[in-house]
């Protein structure tokens, strides 16, 4: 792949916390090569401010490598970049052209607020998560591998909810900021195997429970949110959580 170099106009949100209004800044980043990832071409921005005096730009990184979900950033957009089922750290700068305009935003979210320009905190996930519960295993000695039976279709479902890396960019790209696609990835994951039986009903009751009082909002199914999914996960599983709820308050009545 041919490697080039380029000069790029960045339009970057910049906000001291939440509490602060924020506003674009514009910064030129010359010198770019193709081959960088666009948290390199942020880097190199940042050794840039930091030589003249001023203050870098904060944004989310930690494995880059598309396993974390960390790198939330809106660009000309679109969270997570141009490219389909791509992270922000895994879209290269061969992606744009010398020349361009680039536009990068934090989530806009309620749920979601700002922390530093392109940084939001996403800790509601994490409250979501733990109102699902936990899962009951019996501890000691490993059983085998094969000693729970799985239909394979069921087993290759759950993999592919599992797959959420819990990112965001479903809420960011929800023209409600509905947390409905994230919710029932995690729902899945676990309604679609056995050991997640026994806390199956309590489960979805308490995560969409807490998904409410978090503030995101309603599900609208307009798809905004599989399209932009880095790991391409199915809004099939929000069809299967609206069922698991439904089933779950029915059972409670009883």
């Amino acid at each position: 792949m041919e490697h080039y170099m380029m000069n790029l106009t960045l339009k970057v949100w910049r906000q001291k916390n939440a509490d602060s209004n924020g506003s674009f800044e514009t910064y030129e980043a010359k010198d770019i090569s193709s081959e960088m990832s666009f948290l390199e071409m942020f880097d190199v921005l940042n050794e840039k401010l930091i030589r003249e005096g001023k203050d870098p730009i904060a944004f989310d990184h930690d494995c880059r490598e598309g396993i974390c979900g960390m790198c939330s950033m809106y660009i000309n957009g679109r969270p997570h970049g141009p490219w389909h089922g791509t992270t922000t750290c895994q879209l290269h700068m061969r992606a744009f052209k010398d020349g361009d305009t680039i536009v990068i935003e934090p989530w806009r979210a309620n749920a979601f607020p700002v922390i530093k320009d392109l940084m939001v905190d996403r800790t509601a996930f994490d409250r979501i998560i733990q109102a699902g519960g936990y899962i009951s295993v019996n501890t000691g000695n490993a059983v085998d591998a094969n000693a729970t039976p799985i239909e394979k279709d069921k087993a290759d479902a759950s993999f592919a909810a599992a797959a959420c890396i819990g990112c965001g960019a479903c809420v960011a790209a929800c023209k409600n900021s509905s947390a409905m696609l994230f919710v029932s990835a995690k729902v899945a994951h676990l309604a679609l195997l056995p050991q997640g039986g026994p806390e199956r009903k309590s489960r979805v009751i308490g995560m969409i429970a807490q998904m409410d009082k978090e503030g995101f909002g309603a599900c609208t199914a307009t798809g905004a949110c599989e399209a932009v999914c880095p790991k391409e996960i199915s809004i099939s599983n929000i069809a299967r959580l609206n069922t698991e709820y439904i089933s779950s308050g029915l059972m409670a009545d009883k």
